[in-house]
């Protein structure tokens, strides 16, 4: 299609550290979190990190890169001992289409086993780590469960990590630019990468010091996805003199609905018991400060019609260019390990699969900053979570359970 998108994915695939999506979107999702840390949490998370990281800081510097350790959850989850992560990656909702139902979940549930997905892993891990500040667990389990947890919520805010249909699109193919891929992986690796080579170059260069409400400069790593994180924070949350995309709604994005405690109907107990639904009480996860499921509720809205899934590929000739699995789980894939092997395909015509590089799609994403918006609410949401766990509170009263998320 065009040569400047073809430097980007070459820079992509060639910059040390850097991946697509699949890493480079856990990196910004922490990124833009660790510029809202108060600095009392981020001396806190950096200790539990890297002992003694804050000691060696110097005043001008940031004591841990938050983002070091954001896709750590996906290097290791093939490894023996962390297997059983496989399916903390996502939640697999399998009565949301068609479309106009989008039920989340329906009546059979999620795929994969009772409570092992993301809004469970996000509930899992911070209760572990209030019991590391409780005393009930050592650094070392407190680390692991600080990994998991940034690289989570940066999962449950991609929507194909909230739907089991066609293993959470990667089991339909598509083209991006001429070259096949499949519609996951468009989301993990393509999109951002495309959105870079449209970056104004003013972006591309530090901001001047004091031009910014918030540090943004120290908590950057020098990595090709910097000025993307600039323009995220400047143009969408609105850091410097002027309103962002986002200002008026980002403080809404750390509240959670009242829970209700309304007993399950006689025919959901029925299907429980018998075994005909995997339907339970979701908000178990929730609570008036932390409250995954309702979060994900929001989010896998975006699955059911534009902008994720394109209306054609339910339709001729486009839906049957789907490549059905045998199973019935979601198959968590990156795509940065085939991302080199993609770029090396030329573009040659598929009359039977959907282009989405193109104005409608792509485009239109572009233009309303559909992903800009998921990864700002990732780090908002993240920062808020964090500041809540591990800000220095005094004079602040109570427990976790009713300390609101904080956003400095």
């Amino acid at each position: 299609m065009k040569q400047s998108i073809l430097w980007t994915f070459a820079a992509l695939a060639s910059a040390p550290n850097v991946y697509a999506w699949g890493a480079a979107g856990h990196e910004i999702v922490a990124t833009i979190a660790q510029i809202y840390l108060h600095p009392s949490t981020l001396n806190t998370v950096c200790e539990i990190l890297d002992p003694g990281s804050s000691l060696r800081a110097s005043p001008t510097s940031t004591p841990c890169y938050i983002s070091r350790i954001a896709s750590w959850a996906d290097k290791v989850r093939r490894q023996p001992k962390y297997r059983y992560t496989a399916s903390l990656h996502y939640v697999g909702a399998v009565d949301d289409h068609p479309s106009q139902t989008c039920a989340f979940p329906g009546a059979r549930g999620w795929n994969g086993k009772q409570d092992q997905n993301v809004l469970g892993a996000v509930r899992n891990t911070t209760e572990t780590l209030v019991e590391y500040l409780d005393g009930g667990h050592g650094r070392d389990t407190a680390e692991e469960a600080l990994k998991f947890l940034v690289h989570y919520v940066g999962d449950m805010h991609m929507p194909l990590h909230l739907t089991g249909r066609e293993r959470g699109g990667n089991g339909v193919k598509v083209t991006f630019d001429g070259r096949v891929t499949n519609l996951h992986s468009l989301w993990d690796s393509l999109l951002i990468a495309s959105s870079l080579r449209t970056l104004p170059y003013n972006y591309t260069r530090p901001f001047p010091k004091g031009s910014t409400r918030l540090d943004v400069e120290s908590h950057l790593r020098g990595a090709i996805y910097d000025p993307y994180v600039r323009r995220v924070l400047y143009e969408g949350l609105g850091i410097g003199p002027e309103e962002g995309r986002f200002t008026n709604d980002m403080n809404d994005w750390l509240l959670c609905p009242v829970p209700t405690s309304q007993p399950p109907s006689l025919w959901n107990s029925l299907q429980t018991v018998l075994g005909l639904s995997r339907v339970g009480d979701e908000t178990r996860w929730d609570d008036d400060v932390l409250c995954p499921y309702a979060w994900g509720k929001q989010l896998h809205q975006l699955n059911c019609a534009f902008p994720v899934w394109p209306a054609e590929l339910d339709l001729p000739p486009y839906n049957t260019s789907h490549v059905h699995s045998r199973s019935n789980e979601f198959e968590h894939v990156h795509d940065e390990e085939n991302f080199k092997e993609f770029l090396s395909r030329p573009p040659r015509p598929h009359p039977d699969l959907l282009e989405l590089d193109t104005p409608e799609y792509a485009g239109r994403l572009r233009n309303e900053w559909v992903v800009e918006r998921l990864m700002a609410m990732a780090g908002v949401r993240l920062a808020g979570l964090l500041n809540g766990l591990f800000m220095d509170t005094q004079g602040l009263e109570g427990e976790y359970g009713s300390l609101p998320l904080i956003l400095v």
